[in-house]
């Protein structure tokens, strides 16, 4: 027999019963029913129910050590009494009666318990990393996350794409965020970045003529964190191709996420094919441009119907307008509740009135709207009895934001939301640039090595403002899972569209030389996206926030409280990089 076990935890069945068994696990719990012990023995693939006599050795062992301790037991397979059967576990007809017991390694007391949620903080988690991996859900998320990256290999590999890698050691990107430097001890005072993504490289994999190129690939980027995006590092499905328009892009990755979704979505239907969502019109009807299209209300501009009105709080603003069906039979908690909600969002309040028979409406400034007011709303937002419409007024984007959010509370709240769908989208004809509120300056609102539509023409002859590009995102129930473009490969319009932004032509090539150069010995056209893997996990896991959905994650602050990084670097070691430590003052 094996030195540690015959079978593992998970796979013993009726069939095994009178089978001599040796298994190796961690005691997961115990229970003392009148002398005789009850252990569940854990390990990767399942729990298995231990038998311990009184009198016998085993049981005088196993009534002593701490819950986690590793063991090898031997034992005997048996079945279960008819009425102890555990029909939610798989190993739930039988149980070992356990003859001999080896302890493999001990275990201190544990600082929060595993086979249980206790409610621990995530900073004692995250110290504690690897006895939080011991838990059911967290094993379960972590083992999900290998299936769905062994899954889209799979899948890449048979869409015709082929796995690369590109470097981790490389050259700042203005990607948009704070990039990761390491010194570089052979050149003095110079540094490299860890990559933000590996955009230049897989643009210079389709120049050398890969044409189909995919990489489950590391990215580094010194941000904040939030509830969907990680601090530090994370990894995102890498893609480039040649030879493609943005449709193109779209087909594969369409049947990427579809199947993906409908393999590992636990039954809940994907929608498609994927709708395409001009950037300004999500903006206008869902106050963002990552929109829930689960919500099934959309918003109406009325800032035409209050345009010159007497009505000062909507006067001359930017007014949206949400209508909201069959509520005729909601209180005014629902009505108090949401505007409740629009305050948390920073509104100030939420206007709102209700449409009774022959259209007539009654609410908190129902008084302050004319006759003609009343007909245009009845118009523009097809209002019927029943309706109740919500309303924001303000600045475009401050709107946009608050009652983006309203629209999809107010589904949920007045059932008109769909809860058991994926609904993805492309978000396209997104602006090229964008102008910096507190400078002025005009700047890349996206990918900065996107084709503007329109191409050089456009970039010398309209309003930057006015130029869309060739640039996307996937959403996916309201999560953006990646951005993508159709790249700019002609070198002329790549230094115009930079200079736009206020880069001049010997920056460019300082910055960007490699990618110029091989501009100039012919570039196919190609295009490419990069969805974020632990974005995918977090939604198919069912995880609020990304973390959960990553073996070893950084905390909020960016900190690895497991490893104790970051951490102070010696001073010898700083000599040798050229370095010298200036900190901050304390105030």
């Amino acid at each position: 027999m094996h030195r540690y076990r015959s079978h593992n935890c998970g796979e013993l069945r009726a069939a095994d019963v009178d089978t001599d068994v040796r298994l190796s696990g961690w005691l997961h719990n115990r229970r003392d029913l009148g002398g005789i012990l009850f252990i569940d023995l854990r390990d990767h693939y399942g729990l298995v129910q231990l038998v311990a006599r009184p009198g016998t050795p085993a049981n005088e062992a196993l009534s002593s050590l701490t819950k986690e301790t590793v063991v090898r037991i031997d034992g005997k397979v048996s079945a279960r009494g008819a009425d102890n059967v555990n029909p939610d576990l798989p190993t739930g007809e039988i149980e070992i009666e356990v003859s001999e017991v080896e302890v493999l390694g001990t275990a201190e007391q544990i600082p929060f318990t595993i086979n249980a949620d206790d409610g621990v903080n995530e900073e004692k988690r995250l110290e504690y990393r690897f006895l939080d991996l011991r838990r059911e859900r967290m094993h379960r998320n972590i083992m999900l996350r290998t299936s769905v990256i062994s899954a889209i290999r799979h899948k890449m590999v048979a869409l015709g794409f082929n796995e690369m890698a590109t470097p981790i050691l490389s050259a700042t990107s203005p990607e948009g965020a704070r990039d990761f430097l390491v010194p570089s001890r052979l050149q003095p005072g110079k540094f490299y970045a860890l990559p933000q993504a590996p955009q230049q490289f897989k643009q210079l994999l389709m120049i050398a003529g890969f044409d189909r190129y995919f990489q489950i690939a590391p990215c580094f980027r010194d941000e904040d964190a939030r509830a969907d995006r990680s601090p530090g590092e994370f990894y995102q499905l890498d893609i480039e191709m040649s030879f493609v328009e943005q449709e193109d892009v779209f087909q594969p990755v369409e049947t990427l996420m579809t199947e993906l979704f409908t393999e590992f979505g636990k039954g809940r239907t994907v929608t498609s094919p994927f709708p395409r969502i001009p950037f300004r019109e999500a903006m206008l009807k869902y106050g963002s441009d990552k929109p829930d299209l689960r919500a099934e209300l959309e918003l109406v501009d009325v800032s035409d119907v209050f345009a010159g009105s007497g009505f000062k709080a909507f006067a001359d603003k930017h007014v949206r307008a949400l209508a909201v069906p069959d509520t005729a039979d909601q209180s005014r908690k629902f009505f108090d509740q949401l505007g409740d909600f629009a305050v948390q969002q920073g509104a100030k309040g939420l206007a709102w009135v209700r449409v009774g028979e022959d259209n007539a409406l009654t609410g908190p400034i129902a008084k302050f709207l004319t006759e003609d007011d009343i007909k245009s709303l009845v118009v523009a937002l097809d209002l019927k009895p029943g309706h109740a419409v919500f309303f924001g007024a303000g600045e475009f984007h401050e709107v946009s934001k608050i009652m983006g959010a309203v629209r999809v509370e107010a589904a949920k709240r007045a059932g008109h939301f769909v809860e058991d769908e994926w609904r993805f989208c492309w978000i396209v004809d997104f602006p090229m640039f964008e102008k910096d509120e507190e400078t002025g300056k005009i700047e890349f609102s996206h990918n900065p090595f996107s084709m503007p539509q329109g191409g050089l023409e456009a970039l010398e002859t309209q309003d930057p403002l006015d130029i869309l590009a060739w640039q996307y995102d996937i959403v996916c129930n309201g999560t953006e899972l990646s951005s993508g473009a159709i790249r700019n490969h002609e070198p002329e319009v790549m230094y115009k569209a930079f200079g736009i932004a206020g880069y001049d032509k010997e920056t460019v090539e300082a910055e960007f030389g490699g990618m110029l150069r091989a501009f100039k010995f012919g570039a196919p056209p190609h295009g490419g996206i990069a969805p974020g893997v632990d974005r995918i996990v977090m939604l198919l896991a069912d995880e609020p926030n990304i973390r959960e959905t990553i073996a070893f994650p950084l905390n909020g602050n960016a900190q690895d409280l497991l490893m104790g990084a970051p951490t102070e670097v010696e001073e010898a070691r700083l000599k040798e990089l050229h370095l010298s430590i200036r900190k901050p003052q304390v105030k």
